[in-house]
């Protein structure tokens, strides 16, 4: 006899809120309630929202919400005035995101007991996976002291600081194009649109391998890798390329580098932009041009589209300096979060 797998009941490990307020999980109903939310966030955070309802959606009832466990507090109107989601991003690995409404009097009490909740779900999920050390991983923006309050009573402490860059894109980037002696193309495709396996892998190959000296690197799997960027609605299998150059020893055109990048919206309607999710350039091949090559190509591709701007997020304190790399193109920091962390150890 085949013995099935319990189903997972939110509804069992429910914080206990002060009252008013009361605890649910988040559902469709709720995708307004929570874009409003997360604009306040933003705004609190960096004085402008840029948020994408596609985006909210997806996390609470579309591909996005299936490696996620979530919580909203609800008061007698039944509307999300907080929202906390923890995202299964790898095996030891556990993405946290705390989003209040700063006016609620009991909003101390409620991000506490949400911290909780999150730090039970993320040791349930590693647990799931047979893991014995996990991580949460919480980004607030810089500078708000109250989420770093919350933080650090949750036992988290600030590990790094992300700049979060946008370039304007005009007509005449159009015409940029990779340097001499480095060939970019995008990921093959099939004829209906779906990319090819072998170049998706080499893609995959060349970030593992590029991010290995970075801060906080980790493995993630390949199946992991491809659906996790699926999950964006800006997701699109044209924005993924691949940058090669020309060995000396006469072995031909070898694969160094990878960009994979999706399409962001614009709040007001506008042209909106694109935004580079991953750059990685393979440490044998640095110092050819191989980075600027696949910036070239991607706000060529972005001018070519009509869009307005290409947005990515640096390690301010990146080995590689990548942070005056993009300084040097034409990037200009928007707004700064942080890297909060707290490591568990299951295996007591």
């Amino acid at each position: 006899m085949v013995s099935m797998p319990e189903t997972y009941d939110a509804a069992q490990d429910l914080p206990e809120l002060p009252r008013p307020w009361r605890a649910r999980v988040p559902g469709y109903a709720d995708i307004d309630a929570l874009v409003a939310l997360r604009r306040l966030d933003e705004l609190q955070g960096t004085g402008e929202a840029h948020v994408d309802p596609a985006g909210i959606e997806s996390e609470v009832a579309g591909q996005a919400s299936w490696t996620r466990r979530q919580l909203v507090a609800v008061g007698p109107d039944d509307v999300p005035r907080a929202w906390i989601t923890v995202h299964d991003r790898a095996a030891g690995r556990a993405l946290v995101w705390g989003y209040f409404d700063r006016d609620v009097p009991e909003v101390d009490a409620i991000a506490t007991a949400f911290y909780a909740w999150a730090e039970s779900a993320a040791i349930a999920m590693a647990r799931f996976r047979a893991v014995e050390t996990t991580r949460l991983d919480e980004s607030p923006f810089a500078g708000d002291l109250r989420q770093a309050r919350w933080l650090e009573q949750a036992g988290y402490a600030k590990r790094r600081t992300w700049l979060h860059m946008d370039r304007p894109v005009t007509a005449g980037d159009a015409e940029l194009a990779p340097r001499a002696g480095v060939v970019v193309r995008p990921v093959e495709r099939h004829e209906n649109g779906l990319p090819v396996a072998a170049d998706l892998q080499v893609v995959h190959r060349m970030l593992e391998t590029s991010f290995q000296d970075h801060f906080n690197s980790y493995r993630e799997s390949f199946p992991e890798f491809v659906q996790r960027l699926r999950e964006d609605p800006g997701h699109s299998w044209d924005h993924w390329w691949l940058a090669y150059v020309d060995e000396e020893n006469g072995a031909g055109l070898v694969a160094a580098g990878a960009v994979v990048c999706s399409v962001s919206t614009d709040p007001d309607g506008g042209p909106g932009g694109t935004y580079i999710e991953y750059i990685g350039v393979n440490r044998a091949a640095r110092g050819r041009g191989v980075a600027k090559s696949l910036l070239a190509t991607v706000i060529a591709d972005a001018a070519q589209r009509g869009r307005n701007r290409v947005g990515l997020e640096v390690d301010a304190d990146s080995p590689t300096s990548a942070d005056q790399l993009y300084r040097s193109l034409g990037w200009e920091t928007e707004y700064v979060t942080e890297s909060w962390f707290k490591d568990i150890d299951l295996s007591d």
